[in-house]
């Protein structure tokens, strides 16, 4: 099994966890292993460049969808674990990514908020599915800390794009699995930081 899968395998694992804190629907039902491996340090998440469109001091928000109301619905979440598979519980995720048109307001807050996460390590935005600009493929931004850990920047990418293989940052390893809840388009990923 390569790493992604192994990845993908755990997030799924995780994700049908029924506990406290935001309700998130899960890919499956699959048993979390009982002695599950994050790996070692190099597996951390990737980092990769925030790009010229980060703005700090976000709002806490975690639904975006009135930010793009003609956007196709997508629920992004996941999961934040340390190398030894610990949730942690009151990380700080941010989000912020184009429009459905391609296009990021750089004036304000439309589809840029930070949560943080429950218990468990699990969050949750309900946002829209970004739009495609010149030279870039789809793509989410992301800010994930950990308490008293470093920030680590990165950014996710749908699976089948066809500019995937063109985009000079596109990294397979920051695929996020996608699946469908209700009338939403859903991607998850499990992000490993220090």
């Amino acid at each position: 099994m390569s790493y992604i899968d192994k990845r993908r395998q755990l997030l799924k694992s995780a994700l049908a966890l029924v506990g406290g804190g935001i309700a998130l629907p899960a890919l499956g039902a699959v048993k979390l292993p009982l002695t599950p491996s994050c790996g070692q340090a190099e597996e951390l998440t990737l980092a990769q460049t925030e790009g010229p469109y980060f703005s700090p001091n976000t709002p806490l928000k975690q639904d975006f969808s009135a930010d793009d109301p003609h956007g196709r619905p997508f629920l992004l979440q996941g999961l934040v674990l340390d190398t030894h598979c610990r949730p942690q519980a009151k990380a700080l995720v941010e989000l912020w990514h184009a429009d459905s048109q391609g296009h990021y307001d750089n004036e304000g807050y439309r589809l840029r908020g930070h949560i943080f996460t429950d218990a468990q390590g699990r969050f949750q935005f309900k946002t829209v599915m970004p739009g495609i600009y010149p030279g870039r493929t789809r793509h989410f931004h992301l800010k994930v800390q950990r308490q008293g850990g470093r920030v680590l920047t990165t950014q996710l990418y749908f699976p089948q794009e066809s500019l995937n293989a063109r985009d000079g940052i596109y990294d397979p390893s920051l695929l996020m699995q996608l699946g469908t809840h209700q009338d939403m388009q859903l991607g998850q990923y499990q992000f490993i930081v220090a």
